[in-house]
């Protein structure tokens, strides 16, 4: 007869599962109603041992909020082919499936955690901001952006997290038509930015040519068509 023998954890398969552990109730409430002693319950050990892993419960508050940046982050990541219209609308389900699954965390992250120094936490932001970034422009293969286009693509970015945070305060809007929205959001400012600038203009048509007309761009010109008749 043979028994199970436990397993011992090593120090950072120990710290991943409290990071795990408490990104749920990080995400939930605000982290000065979350204690250590539930966190060290969840993960089947003593508050004490918690202090070998983490100094305190902020720097685990900040373990926490990194790994929640870069989850978001990769919610932006795409194949480089087919449409772009099609490409932002999946980006946006996925976003918003963070944003839904995790609002307070969300919250917590775009707006600053009060137990987060603002360093910590505009760093954090800024690294989804530009991993964002670099995800849209990359199947656009441009290697200089035009300025516009920059503007454009940023603009962006902060008009989906803006969306995100007012949503997320009584949902008002069925979540499915604000994740088309975005991307028709994405398409007009795209569209104003090339009637100043004859470069943006041309990456534009060459995006535009392999845009379905059942995709979420010619879904926008459809409606902007019944608006003008």
């Amino acid at each position: 007869m043979t028994t199970g023998v436990r397993r011992r954890m090593g120090v950072e398969e120990r710290r991943e599962q409290l990071i795990g552990g408490a990104l749920d109730p990080f995400s939930r409430r605000p982290p000065h109603d979350v204690s250590l002693d539930e966190i060290a319950s969840a993960a089947g050990i003593s508050r004490p041992l918690v202090y070998h892993y983490f100094p305190g419960k902020l720097s685990l508050y900040e373990a926490a909020l990194q790994r929640a940046s870069d989850d978001l982050a990769a919610r932006f990541v795409e194949p480089r082919k087919g449409p772009l219209g099609a490409r932002l609308l999946r980006v946006m389900r996925r976003y918003f499936d963070f944003v839904d699954e995790h609002g307070p965390g969300f919250s917590a992250l775009m707006r600053g955690g009060p137990a987060v120094g603002s360093s910590t936490t505009s760093a954090l932001i800024n690294a989804v901001r530009q991993a964002a970034y670099d995800q849209i422009l990359a199947p656009l293969d441009v290697q200089d952006p035009p300025a516009r286009l920059e503007l454009v693509v940023r603009s962006w970015i902060s008009l989906a997290e803006s969306t995100a945070l007012i949503w997320l305060d009584g949902r008002r809007i069925p979540r499915a038509e604000l994740e088309r929205q975005l991307v028709h959001d994405f398409a007009a400012l795209a569209a104003v930015g090339a009637a100043y600038d004859e470069e943006l203009a041309a990456l534009l048509r060459r995006v535009f040519a392999k845009e379905p007309a059942d995709g979420p761009f010619g879904d926008l010109l459809g409606r902007l068509a019944a608006l003008a008749a």
